[in-house]
């Protein structure tokens, strides 16, 4: 059974840091791509970032450009989202996601509709 399972949420004071880690297992997803996405309350889930496995190609929106860094370890089957700089918009619940087809088709890591597995979420909140 394929699992994702983020941890490492939690309450930060604006400018803080925190490192999300996703944990999958069940499967090999060394020629995946990994996902991370967000959903505040009353909006819509939204982008992240993402990174290719095989390659450690990552993607990121201008939001979180510069901030934010991802990255995996192979070892541990787990994905990191480093989030620095955080601001009170920055609140939300976050997802990992995770699919295979990705790989090749990388422009669309972007989409959360592209994306065959999801976790739980881990909420992240940051105080003014």
């Amino acid at each position: 059974q394929v699992q994702l399972v983020e941890s490492g949420g939690g309450l930060v004071q604006a400018g803080g840091s925190l490192r999300l880690s996703c944990a999958a297992s069940g499967r090999s997803f060394s020629n995946s791509v990994m996902g991370w996405f967000r959903q505040a309350p009353g909006k819509e889930r939204e982008f992240v970032a993402a990174i290719r496995w095989r390659d450690g190609s990552t993607s990121f929106p201008d939001s979180v450009k510069g901030r934010f860094a991802i990255s995996r370890d192979g070892a541990k089957a787990t994905v990191y989202l480093q989030m620095n700089s955080l601001k009170p918009e920055d609140t939300a619940v976050y997802y990992c996601a995770a699919d295979d087809r990705l790989a090749w088709s990388f422009w669309r890591a972007r989409e959360q509709s592209a994306y065959d597995y999801w976790g739980q979420g881990t909420q992240v909140t940051v105080s003014s």
